[in-house]
């Protein structure tokens, strides 16, 4: 419910869009503790799609359910067309990004919620002002700042305390309703309000083919986020069980859920994050327990759907916003300058791209970035120069261990991606500054014994003269374009290997 308000929808749809994917997906689904629903890194996207189109709530439920129908096309298009693997664009660095952009928006969106006033602003920056500018005229509803704030606390509280005792139902139901019905504070405060009884019916009147067009670019980027985050929890959670989860499969059972949502006054939906995990603490073992969470919000619209008459929006926020915190990684965003500095300017550039330019656009940036960091690691990889660590079995690399020690005679590198046009320049350079830096010397043979070290040599004099040694012309001849100071040590050999290491003697 709290979604579906992020999102600018009546908090019921919330419910409508957990309930009809739940169904579907256990019917469809390959995944067999999944679970999927409203999702905070889907519900600021769907809100800058809608709100622009429509004023009223008619109106935007109308447009939600659109957009999650096209969303399901898209998903089920890729598909048929076995497009699983393209989500895998989408790096780490890059997705890190995008959820700590997310993650501000819905922060700045419900923050006024939590303190019991409201603001509006084109842009984070205009919301963070009028935030400001409400607190310091006076705005706060003290009231609706303690419900919230405790229930934040208590939310906060459990998760990290005793992860099995939901922290949600305790917060909402437990504390903020009952206090509201008990004290009579319904009237004093800003509530949910009591939901229609009965099962969802479809709400798309009034969509014209504008609408339709309109909605296409924001579906393309819903449905990429939403499998991208699907694809992840799915294979996290087979790995774990030791099963395997067909990508295409997922695809088009998360489309199917999308599609049925959307004709039954739903929204876009995809994998929870949050909820997964405690269906799994639970001891889900199969769909079977996503259908009966289905089944028991059936049985409370129809049974009281009055309750939520007393559910303040403050406790709402408070829901949200503690969802909002679980998507923040500064950690691995330290960990990202630390190991690769371009890496964490990509996921800077996501991040702001999303909490300043909007969440359509930042979407885009952040698609837009994975291919340029796909492409600039196969133009310009990660290479290395490998020695001995003192004490380490192995080979390793002198950049991550200062400490190793260069063979002298013998020049070990990596290079991570096949060659191609693009690199191969760039190869020739990285293997001719090796060299001149590499120490000269006599390598080392592994034989111990005196007659194996003969016959070691006499096999590398026969190698000579019958020219079996490979060598490449244009690295190993003196006059190659080095000066007198900068030529290599005499008779080096290369090979050219990639994605292995390789010993290249200098004899």
């Amino acid at each position: 419910m709290g979604y579906a308000e992020v999102a600018g929808l009546p908090p019921v749809t919330g419910l409508y869009a957990t309930i009809i994917p739940l169904i579907v997906y256990a019917l469809v689904g390959p995944s067999r503790i999944l679970v999927l629903g409203p999702d905070s890194s889907l519900a600021p996207i769907i809100a800058a799609a809608i709100i622009p189109l429509a004023a009223f709530d008619g109106e935007r439920i109308a447009l939600a359910g659109l957009l999650s129908i096209e969303v399901g096309i898209v998903l089920i298009v890729g598909a048929l067309l076995k497009l699983g693997f393209v989500t895998d664009l989408l790096s780490k660095p890059i997705r890190i990004g995008y959820l700590n952009g997310i993650a501000l928006v819905v922060l700045l969106s419900q923050l006024p919620k939590l303190l019991g006033f409201s603001v509006e602003g084109d842009s984070v920056v205009e919301e963070a002002v009028n935030i400001v500018k409400g607190i310091a005229n006076g705005e706060i509803d003290w009231l609706a700042t303690a419900i919230g704030n405790v229930s934040l606390a208590v939310i906060l509280g459990l998760k990290f305390w005793r992860k099995t005792i939901p922290g949600v139902l305790v917060a909402v139901v437990v504390g903020a309703i009952i206090a509201v019905a008990v004290f009579g504070w319904q009237d004093d405060l800003s509530v949910a309000g009591a939901m229609p009884r009965g099962f969802p019916t479809p709400a798309l009147g009034g969509i014209t083919v504008d609408d339709a067009i309109n909605l296409i670019g924001p579906a393309v980027g819903i449905a990429f986020i939403a499998f991208a985050d699907t694809s992840v929890l799915a294979r996290t959670f087979a790995a774990r069980a030791i099963t395997t989860v067909n990508g295409n499969q997922e695809m088009a059972a998360v489309g199917a859920g999308n599609v049925a949502t959307g004709f039954l006054s739903g929204f876009a939906i995809s994998a929870s994050s949050s909820r997964t995990p405690v269906a799994e603490q639970a001891g889900a073992k199969s769909q079977l327990a996503p259908l009966i969470g289905a089944g028991l919000l059936v049985v409370f619209i129809f049974a009281a759907p009055g309750i939520t008459e007393y559910l303040p929006s403050a406790a709402l926020a408070a829901v949200v916003i503690s969802a909002a915190i679980s998507l923040i990684d500064i950690r691995s965003v330290v960990e990202l300058f630390r190991l690769n500095w371009v890496e964490a300017a990509l996921s800077i550039a996501t991040f702001l791209g999303v909490a300043l330019i909007g969440v359509l656009q930042g979407t885009l940036v952040a698609i837009g970035l994975s291919f340029i960091a796909f492409d600039n690691q196969a133009w310009r990889p990660y290479r290395t120069v490998f020695g001995r660590v003192p004490g380490v079995r192995g080979y390793h690399d002198v950049t991550r261990h200062p400490d190793a020690e260069r063979i002298a005679g013998v020049l070990i590198f990596r290079f991570d991606t096949p060659l191609f046009f693009a690199n191969g320049g760039m190869f020739d350079d990285y293997v001719r500054a090796e060299v001149v830096k590499a120490p000269c010397g006599r390598p080392r043979t592994p034989h111990r014994d005196p007659r194996s070290r003969a016959d070691h040599r006499d096999r590398c004099h026969s190698r000579r003269r019958t020219g079996r040694t490979r060598r490449l012309p244009d690295l190993t001849r003196h006059n190659s374009g080095l000066g007198r100071d900068e030529r290599p040590c005499p008779r080096t050999a290369y090979s050219l290997s990639t994605h292995r290491r390789q010993a290249y003697p200098i004899r």
